[in-house]
């Protein structure tokens, strides 16, 4: 692990990962327990407080994060590789997303420079001024399915806003953040503004969590997780930020374009194996269309290359751990169970490594909303399918769900996709596209989704805290 500038290997402690694509051993990395992570806030706390820091000009602050940006670009492909052997995406996507993390890094030193602040309007004989301040020490809690997107989203705007940052990244997948950890250091970010930590969210993260150094949290994962982390923040009256599960519905009237909303809706649910918290996983579509529309999409499901993560060519390589896939076959027999109609998928794949996580594309139809595969996260290639007849019918059934993160709506009709979309209960809503995602958009969910809006302009707000001065121009 990585506190204040230096690498931690031994803390009695060990986190074992594992290669998804064939079960292989990746290496052992070190876990913390209550000692390293009261070390790395301590450390967190010290630098956020030097003035070196602290006085540091925004346009200063974004050379720094600029550097880092150029560290990982310079080493995208050790990068790109370190998140495939631990979570098993695809090389393409892969690359991909160190393209994406890189260009976060960039969006916030752009940010840094050239956010202003307000000076409201006096109502009297003062002035008014409002200045934007970090909160100190930031916990940044990341998930395993897109590890580099999700570290940089929370450490860019951190060290943007001012902030230190200790960062705990998923037992599944610590090295990129290691990794993320090295290139800080050597682009010249002082030591103890990033700090890294692996180990288990029982060990390490509810320490983290409850450290009363710790002034802001962020956390991406899952809704049980984050209901006890947003506890926790209560209790201790620190701002918290969360991103949660979903259960997005993925809508298409009959006035579609069908092959693009084919695409869109495969791509949707089974890039990255499922395992996103945006995959459109309830597939809405107008009854008239759905024989036809489901012909297409099964084909297509079929067709997809499921393979190990770089060879070439492959579309989707295993998921993630044993332990999730075993956890996806359970959901989907219980699917079957229920009176479900398997319509693609529905297994694992032949010819690849037996001890490799590999599952099939799977197409669910046959079951109601109100079913256990059409209301919980699934986190798999797993796509339920459901009829809708109208708007009015739709949105009921879209929005009757605990989740609320994100939809898709296809149609040729805007003035229906304005009103669907209005109507949705959810954070980010796609029309005729689907995961068109920037950084300079603000993300977040609605209900148990989560709290707050990662990315954006804004996103860096969120990693301060506002002041105002008021000046006044009485004689004394």
């Amino acid at each position: 692990m990585l506190i204040d500038g230096e690498a931690i290997a031994d803390t009695g402690s060990v986190l074992h990962t594992f290669n998804p694509a064939n079960g292989t051993a990746h290496r052992p990395t070190a876990a913390a327990g209550e000692a390293q992570v009261d070390a790395a806030v301590n450390a967190a706390a010290r630098a956020a407080a030097e003035p070196a820091w602290r006085d540091l000009l925004p346009h200063q602050r974004a050379r720094l994060l600029s550097a880092i940006a150029d560290g990982m670009q310079a080493q995208s492909e050790q990068l790109a590789r370190l998140q495939m052997l631990e979570n098993g995406k695809v090389w393409k996507e892969c690359l991909a997303q160190v393209a994406g993390a890189v260009a976060t890094f960039r969006y916030y030193a752009a940010v840094c420079e050239t956010q202003g602040s307000e000076m409201p309007p006096a109502r009297g004989n003062y002035w008014a001024m409002t200045t934007y301040e970090p909160f100190g020490v930031v916990a940044a809690i990341t998930p395993w399915n897109s590890p580099l997107t999700m570290e940089a989203q929370k450490v860019a705007p951190a060290l943007a806003a001012g902030n230190a940052v200790v960062l705990k990244p998923s037992e599944v997948t610590p090295s990129a953040a290691l990794a993320l950890g090295r290139i800080a250091l050597q682009a010249g970010l002082p030591k103890g503004l990033l700090n890294v930590i692996p180990g288990t969210g029982v060990q390490a993260g509810r320490a983290l969590v409850a450290h009363p150094g710790v002034r802001m949290i962020s956390f991406t994962g899952g809704t049980a997780s984050g209901r006890a982390i947003a506890q926790t923040a209560a209790e201790r009256l620190v701002p918290v930020a969360l991103e949660l599960g979903g259960k997005s519905p993925h809508i298409v009237f009959d006035d579609a374009d069908a092959d693009a909303a084919v695409k869109a809706v495969a791509d949707g649910i089974f890039e990255g194996s499922g395992q996103s918290c945006v995959a459109g996983s309830r597939l809405f579509v107008q009854r008239a269309a759905l024989p036809s529309f489901i012909d297409k999409l099964a084909t297509r499901a079929r067709s997809i290359r499921v393979d190990l993560p770089d060879a070439p060519g492959a579309q989707m390589g295993p998921i993630a751990t044993a332990a999730h896939r075993a956890k996806i076959e359970a959901m989907v027999a219980q699917a079957l169970s229920d009176g479900g109609e398997l319509l693609a998928g529905g297994k694992r794949p032949d010819g690849l490594p037996q001890d490799g996580s590999f599952y099939l594309p799977t197409i669910i139809g046959g079951l109601r909303n109100d079913s256990a595969l059409a209301q919980q996260e699934v986190f798999g290639p797993v796509l339920c399918v459901l009829p809708f007849d109208d708007e009015e019918d739709l949105i009921a059934q879209a929005n009757d769900s605990v989740f609320g993160l994100a939809a898709g709506i296809w149609t040729r009709d805007y003035a229906r996709a304005w009103r669907v979309a209005r109507a949705l209960q959810a954070g980010v809503v796609w029309i005729n596209t689907y995961k068109q995602l920037s950084i300079s958009v603000p993300f977040g969910g609605y209900k148990e989704s989560g709290i707050g809006r990662e990315k954006g302009i804004s996103g860096m707000r969120l990693y301060q805290q506002s002041k105002a001065l008021i000046w006044g121009l009485g004689q004394g």
